[in-house]
């Protein structure tokens, strides 16, 4: 069975008054997103051992398979972009619901703490990649960051519970080079802080 672009759960323009312009996600979601998608499909198609996986089982199958690259790329984008609609909302960011905000402030020290080091981690990406929070496997919470299309499923770091997109087609309309400035725009006015305390209750 193909993969498919998952639907955004909003419109198109829904989150410019937060900060990120209909451009930019009828852009981002329909053409980054969707090539992600049919080149992964591609791939699949004319690799009888891809056929069948799940989309987790392919991103961990081709990880740090130099000639599997391709094949890694579009499935690892694919992952991350689906994590990635879902965590943001309009009207985002404000007060984080208890339960999460407890967990960050025991792992963290404050929620302050937390968001000075999840924009450290996007802003301090070399190029293009992402910046992720995810529950390690010691069961605390940690900011971390993988290059281009990798991520935390792939390189065996925790289970994400959100995840920022640093390539430059996330933001360049909204914010040029200004990539600090679309990680606090993401943090303070994005974030779908709900969607990520359910991630962490199944984490």
């Amino acid at each position: 069975m193909a993969f498919t672009l998952p639907s955004l759960p909003y419109a198109h323009d829904a989150l410019a008054a937060s900060g990120m312009c209909q451009e930019t996600l009828e852009l981002h979601h329909g053409k980054h997103h969707q090539a992600y998608v049919t080149a992964l499909n591609g791939f699949v198609e004319k690799d009888a051992t891809l056929q069948g996986k799940s989309l987790e089982e392919i991103v961990k199958l081709s990880y740090g398979k130099a000639e599997m690259a391709g094949v890694f790329n579009n499935a690892g984008q694919h992952w991350n972009h689906t994590l990635f609609w879902p965590c943001m909302k309009p009207n985002g960011g404000g007060k984080l619901p208890g339960k999460l905000e407890a967990k960050i402030v025991s792992d963290f020290g404050s929620v302050d703490a937390f968001k000075d080091a999840f924009k450290q981690a996007g802003a301090t990406q070399f190029g293009s990649g992402w910046a992720w929070l995810v529950v390690g496997k010691d069961g605390k919470l940690a900011c971390t960051k993988t290059p281009n299309g990798s991520n935390p499923l792939a390189e065996g770091t925790g289970t994400a519970i959100l995840g920022c997109d640093v390539w430059e087609h996330s933001y360049y309309l909204d914010f040029r080079n200004r990539r600090p400035d679309y990680l606090t725009n993401f943090l303070e006015k994005l974030v779908n802080w709900e969607y990520v305390e359910s991630l962490l209750a199944k984490a």
